[in-house]
């Protein structure tokens, strides 16, 4: 886990504090910083310019001259974008330069900068800055006492006024609050100087926690959806529209009524017609067995007078 040496005002050392391993302690990824400081700058672009095409631009609206016999080329308007004063071809017009970046790349950009000023001892921690009022000149004294020069990310508390009143006129100091920290602005500063209590921990610079996965249905389980039959270990089959369970919050269906009726009619039918088969199987067997006139007593016969 990577340490840093905390100091006072003064410059004077006030023990050792543990950073976080996953936000300064992690192997920078340069292709995901550039892809988010690119996207970062893009969004900063107004996107205004306009240009006038041969439709906005003023006059124009009669052919020039006629389109044959005077030895020149044809032309339809004074307004065609070869023409002074004429619309401009392809120009740019009003559009959003903003890039969509994923969330989880740009807190790693985030943390792949912190660990890259934290792996050049480019990561200052204080214990507090204890300014009563505000005073640029206690600013400029203790930034020289912790030997910080160039450009400076100050972290400061959104409640730590007094400092933030301190540092607002130093042009070559920015101020951040945690929530504010990004990629692009830990890249341009040649020091990084937190608070202890600004220091970001893993809820600050760690990916989003992975959520909890859902606990699989088991077969049998007694909290199996009212729509589906228990499944008992069989192939799992399609519900038919009769065997499906209503819940009792669900209200009536007459789709579903009218499909149920129907179904129920349609298996009466078919046990009807069952129940008649087995009848006529019954009387066949019988008249089989009487000493009348059958197909099977006759081809008997045949094969007996061979």
């Amino acid at each position: 886990m990577p340490t840093v040496t905390m100091k006072n005002t003064a410059g004077a050392d006030q023990g050792k504090v543990d950073l976080d391993e996953t936000t300064f302690g992690i192997e920078p990824n340069m292709a995901v910083m550039h892809q988010v400081v690119t996207a970062q700058l893009a969004a900063r672009r107004s996107g205004t310019q306009s240009t006038k095409t041969r439709a906005e631009v003023r006059g124009g609206g009669a052919k020039p001259w006629k389109q044959k016999g005077t030895g020149r080329a044809r032309q339809g308007s004074i307004r065609s974008p070869q023409w002074k004063g004429g619309g401009v071809a392809l120009g740019p017009k009003p559009r959003s330069y903003a890039q969509r970046t994923p969330k989880k790349m740009i807190k790693l950009a985030l943390r792949s900068a912190l660990s890259d000023r934290a792996a050049e001892d480019r990561v200052i921690v204080i214990d507090s800055w204890g300014f009563d009022t505000p005073s640029t000149k206690s600013a400029v004294a203790a930034l020289s006492a912790l030997g910080v020069d160039g450009r400076v990310v100050v972290v400061l508390r959104p409640d730590d006024l007094a400092a933030a009143k301190s540092f607002r006129n130093l042009p070559s100091v920015h101020l951040l609050e945690p929530g504010e920290l990004n990629a692009y602005d830990i890249l341009c500063s040649d020091w990084v100087v937190f608070t202890r209590d600004a220091l970001p921990g893993p809820a600050e610079g760690d990916a989003t926690p992975a959520k909890a996965p859902k606990a699989k249905a088991t077969v049998g389980d007694d909290e199996d959806l009212p729509t589906r039959p228990k499944n008992t270990g069989e192939a799992a089959k399609p519900v038919e529209p009769t065997e499906r369970v209503r819940p009792a919050s669900e209200k009536a269906n007459p789709r579903f009524e009218a499909a149920k009726a129907k179904a129920d009619k349609a298996a009466e039918l078919r046990a009807k017609t069952q129940t008649g088969g087995d009848d006529a199987e019954a009387t066949d067997s019988a008249a089989d067995d009487s000493d009348g006139f059958s197909f099977k007593n006759t081809v008997e016969k045949d094969e007996a007078d061979q």
